[in-house]
């Protein structure tokens, strides 16, 4: 007992070096935290830079940017956009795009949400099947049904107009669109369905107004990869359409691609013009595409 309460026994017993460890081990954790940081910066940075550039270089005239030593314009040559617009029949393809894409976006949100609902809590026959059918039509690459698609279309009298367009577009993003709202609400409370059911509630009035509201970030998902999609569609456009009036947005950016005349300003001016709507589309929505997805991936 003395000696355990002597004096000199415990100043001469070695203090614990706990503090030290624990400040170590911080100092252990930092280390991936801040190479995770690092990394993306990186990353952040590397995307930024061509946004930039292609900013930088709508502002230049055609001599200083083939001239490539001035990454500042002096000056700005704010007129770039004016000549883009003019000349690239801006004032006729955006407000197509904007058309094309609006019709074809709300189409695939009603239709996918029907069917991604269906799919999801309604028991039928060979839904196996057409989920695998589904799942089999997304391998196939779009290119590979332009023939299909276009003798269909003239089959039906709908070639070289924009109702065709806007049929094809919405064919072509459903699938993908009927498996995540099919995810979305597979994850959503089966109690909610059935506290409907119990006042009285058939199935459609149930989908429109207890199930169909709590799918919002799924359906903004949708529409933000589907108007991306469609807004930088060409090919389609390209293969169905003899006439340029009924042409995307895209199109017009092939008017400044000419080896006879390069307009390289101008066509990064227009580059800018094309990718404004959808981005400022994609910074409204963009809190909601995460929770979206990810709902949508839990079944």
């Amino acid at each position: 007992m003395n000696t355990l309460l002597d004096p000199a026994r415990e100043s001469a017993t070695p203090s614990m070096p706990q503090p030290t460890s624990s400040k170590a081990k911080r100092r252990v954790g930092r280390l991936p935290r801040t190479a995770l940081y690092a990394l993306l910066i990186a990353g952040a940075l590397e995307a930024l830079v061509p946004v930039l550039w292609v900013l930088s270089g709508s502002l230049q005239s055609g001599k200083q940017l083939y001239k490539g030593t001035d990454f500042i314009p002096h000056p700005f040559e704010w007129g770039n956009f004016a000549t883009a617009w003019n000349e690239g029949g801006f004032s006729q393809y955006l407000p197509n795009s904007i058309l094309y894409t609006t019709a074809a976006v709300l189409g695939i949100l009603v239709i996918a949400s029907l069917a991604g609902y269906a799919l999801a809590r309604i028991e039928f026959p060979g839904r196996g099947a057409i989920v695998g059918a589904i799942l089999v039509i997304m391998i196939i690459p779009l290119p590979a049904s332009f023939i299909a698609q276009y003798k269909l279309l003239i089959t039906l009298g709908l070639a070289n107009t924009r109702m065709g367009y806007i049929l094809v577009l919405i064919a072509g993003g459903l699938p993908i669109s009927i498996l995540i709202m099919r995810g979305f609400f597979a994850s959503q409370p089966k109690e909610l369905e059935e506290a409907a059911a119990i006042d009285g509630a058939n199935l459609f009035t149930t989908f429109w107004r207890i199930i169909l509201p709590l799918a919002r970030p799924g359906l903004i998902a949708v529409a933000v990869i589907q108007a991306m999609g469609v807004w930088n569609e060409y090919l389609m456009g390209l293969v169905l359409f003899n006439d340029s009036s009924l042409m995307p947005v895209q199109r017009g950016l092939t008017n400044f691609m000419s080896a006879d005349t390069p307009q390289q300003q101008i066509l990064l001016a227009a580059s800018l013009i094309a990718v404004l709507p959808i981005v400022v589309f994609y910074a409204i929505a963009q809190r909601h595409i995460i929770s979206g997805l990810s709902a949508g991936a839990l079944k």
